[in-house]
């Protein structure tokens, strides 16, 4: 896979109606050349669902910056991986995911635990663009 060739959809968990954030990975993904389907802020976990199901991505992005990040995102990647059309998709949240700050509460683990493939806290850009390039130059299936 070559650079600009992953499709991604961008999304925030179902209690977060901030936006700025998806702006950014938006133009971000862009900038590397990759198309972006942005599915705004407060994103139900089905309608998430239904969409990766249409899409078919190679990459969904979850960001939160309300603190509830942790909790609605192991709701919502349950929801993911327990469709298994979905399970080879990869899944990456990041941005404020507790209100106890980042590397607190070992998030981390759990989130990975519960079936995200990478966790990106606040301030995490340059490791999510890594993460994004290796994508672009693995194999992807």
């Amino acid at each position: 896979m070559s650079a600009g060739d992953l499709t991604v959809v961008v999304t925030s968990v179902s209690s977060d109606s901030h936006t700025w954030n998806l702006v950014v990975l938006q133009l971000v993904l862009e900038e590397l050349g990759h198309r972006v389907h942005n599915l705004g802020a407060c994103v139900p976990d089905e309608l998430l669902v239904s969409e990766c199901l249409r899409l078919r991505p190679d990459l969904v992005v979850v960001s939160s910056v309300n603190g509830h990040g942790f909790h609605d995102g192991l709701r919502l990647i349950g929801a993911v991986r327990a469709r298994p059309e979905l399970a080879g998709i990869p899944f990456v949240i990041g941005g404020k995911l507790g209100i106890a700050g980042p590397r607190c509460d070992g998030s981390r683990a759990a989130l990975v635990a519960a079936g995200f493939d990478a966790v990106f806290e606040e301030g995490g850009l340059t490791a999510f663009r890594s993460f994004v390039a290796e994508l672009t130059v693995g194999v992807a299936s």
